[in-house]
Order: structure tokens, then sequence, then C-alpha cells
């Protein structure tokens, strides 16, 4: 390129420059500033919403543990409903719906509510993987409770790929053979409640003794 000599040859080079490239450099400018403050501003979006949703699920807990309130139940209902449709995709309503389904199905005796929270938890714990076997073993003991045995054996058998399962297994374990047992399948709860006691990781439980027991089988066994 030829050397500008003058200042009004630079000028003019300048403005020609800016006629080709100009408007292609303001929409990258803005597009990155769009990026920036767009990204910001879900941040903060995101933050605002864990905190809402914390703020409910703390509310949830002290209504679940107010015995003297006697709308106490109704308000754990609705705030686990709100958690349900408002913050889908929190850790909280995960939680929320796990209280909602203990109280459905020991104070409510409500076994089919219980699993819909369950099953509404357990499709939602996939992104929470720490709570997630907790929930797939509290929904086969309500499908249990419910006499939806081959449902609550699907739902331990969907345990077994997942990680730190073998922390659960000997609870799962000792839950297939009740669910068999309820069956009248007797060998295979047998199979399964020396399976649990193979697999117990704080050593033998005398409530599953007592079950082996009474299918005739003794501790040396």
């Amino acid at each position: 390129m030829a050397e500008l000599n003058t200042e009004e040859e630079q000028v003019q080079a300048i403005k020609d420059w800016w006629k080709r490239n100009g408007s292609s450099l303001l929409i990258g400018i803005g597009a990155a500033l769009v990026i920036v403050f767009g990204w910001q501003a879900w941040q903060n979006y995101q933050h605002q919403q864990r905190a809402e949703a914390a703020n409910q699920f703390a509310t949830l807990l002290g209504a679940f543990g107010n015995e003297a309130d006697d709308t106490s139940g109704e308000t754990v209902v609705f705030v686990a409903k709100t958690l349900r449709e408002d913050y889908t995709d929190s850790a909280y309503a995960v939680y929320g719906n796990l209280i909602l389904a203990r109280q459905q199905l020991i104070e409510d005796s409500n076994a089919e509510a219980a699993i819909d929270s369950l099953q509404w938890a357990l499709d939602k714990s996939d992104e929470h993987k720490a709570i997630s076997l907790v929930v797939r073993n509290r929904l086969a003991r309500a499908q249990f409770s419910a006499e939806r045995y081959d449902e609550a054996l699907a739902t331990i058998d969907g345990a077994g790929s997942q990680d730190n399962a073998d922390a659960f297994a000997a609870m799962f374990s000792e839950l297939r053979g009740d669910i068999l047992l309820a069956q009248g399948d007797e060998t295979g709860a047998r199979d399964a409640y020396l399976a649990a006691r193979e697999q117990g990781q704080q050593g033998r439980s005398g409530i599953l003794e007592l079950k082996l027991s009474d299918l005739g089988i003794g501790e040396e066994a």
C-alpha cells in the first residue's frame, strides 16, 4: 500500500475503511455486549430463583414441623405444589415433594398421592444425583404399601446402574424380599433377605434376622 504522506490522505483512508467495515464492527461489538449483559442478567435471575425457592422450602419445613398448627398440613401441600410448579428445576422442589410424600403416606395414609409426589421427584432427580436413590427407595416403599408390587420391583431394579447404588444395596434387597414375600414367593424372599445380609455394611440387622427366622433360616445360613 502506498505511503500516506498527508494528514488529509490518512483521514480519508480511515473514512474509507470505516465505510467498508464500520457496520460489521458495530454489529460485532453489539453482539458481544448482548452476550455479556445477557449472561449477567441470567445469572442474577438464577440466583434470585434459588433464593426464592430456598425461602419457600424453609416455609415448608417450618409448617411440617409445627404440629400445633392445624393448618400446617395444608401449608405443606400448598408450598410443595408451588415449588413443583414455579421452581421445577430446583433441588428444593425435589426435597419439598419428598416431605409432602412423607405427609401423604404416614399422616394421611394416602399411598397413591405419595406415589404421585415421589414419581415426580424421581423424574426430576436425574439432575440431582445425590438424592435420586433416596427418592427411588421411598417410591418403591410407597408402591409396596399400595400393593403395586410389580411397580415397586421395577423401581428397585432401576437403581442398578446408578452411581453409589451399592450404598443402598442391602436396603433394596431387604425391600425386595418383603415384596416377594407379600407375593407369596418365599424362595425369592429368602434369597433376597440373604443377599441383604451379605450386602449389609453396618453389621447384621435384628429385624432382617427376624424375617429370616420366620422363613426357617438361622444365623448360620
